[in-house]
């Protein structure tokens, strides 16, 4: 009489690994998820190791691979979840705002202090040499984050699609490249919150110059 073979093998006999004693399946994944954020706060990319994420979620070692495949998967979902809170900020950020110039211009704060407290995260969503750059989710994820704000710019300029775009791809730049110089610390520390507050005023002199919203260009 042949053995049965148990549930938790595959079709290829090979043994499914079982939730890591204390957690259930999906606590897992947070906690790791939650690990690797910490350790791209403090230490970037280059401090990152599989290793490491399931040291501090106090699991095994083959732990992270057993849910996510490799680094590449689970610094993916890191960046998903990511680009999900960034559209959020920037809708939330939009929200009630009288006119398009101020909504833009929220949105650009909202951006920035997106990158200031979140640095690792924020990084790691345009790291794609780290990421799994064909996934599925990962795409939508960024592609909700943008579309926050062409639909901000396309009320602002109106126009053609096309020209909404490249409106919005303009804004884009504003914000990204100052968030980018910001977390480098070309504009002051940004290690306490009286720092981030400094940067963020110099963005706010910024913003006015560019989306005044009064529509009256500041004078110099």
């Amino acid at each position: 009489m042949k053995k049965r073979i148990s549930s938790a093998k595959r079709s290829t006999g090979v043994a499914r690994p079982g939730p890591e004693p204390g957690y259930h399946h999906g606590e897992l994944q947070e906690a790791l998820i939650a690990a690797s954020e910490a350790i791209l706060a403090e230490q970037g990319a280059e401090g990152f190791t599989l290793r490491e994420a399931a040291r501090r979620a106090g699991v095994s070692p083959a732990a992270p691979s057993h849910h996510f495949g490799n680094a590449q998967g689970l610094l993916t979902e890191v960046a998903i979840r990511g680009y999900d809170a960034l559209a959020g900020a920037l809708r939330e950020a939009a929200s009630g705002k009288p006119g398009a110039r101020e909504k833009l211009h929220a949105q650009g704060l909202a951006y920035v202090d997106f990158a200031l407290r979140h640095p690792g995260r924020f990084q790691m969503m345009f790291a794609n040499k780290r990421l799994v750059a064909d996934d599925a989710r990962l795409r939508q994820a960024s592609r909700a984050a943008g579309h926050a704000f062409e639909i901000v710019v396309a009320e602002l300029v109106g126009g053609t699609p096309k020209g909404a775009k490249t409106a919005a791809a303009a804004a884009w730049s504003t914000v990204h490249g100052f968030a980018k110089l910001a977390l480098e610390e070309k504009f002051g520390s940004v290690k306490n919150e009286a720092g981030r507050r400094e940067v963020m005023m110099t963005l706010n002199q910024v913003l006015n110059y560019l989306w005044p919203a009064s529509g009256a260009r500041p004078q110099a």
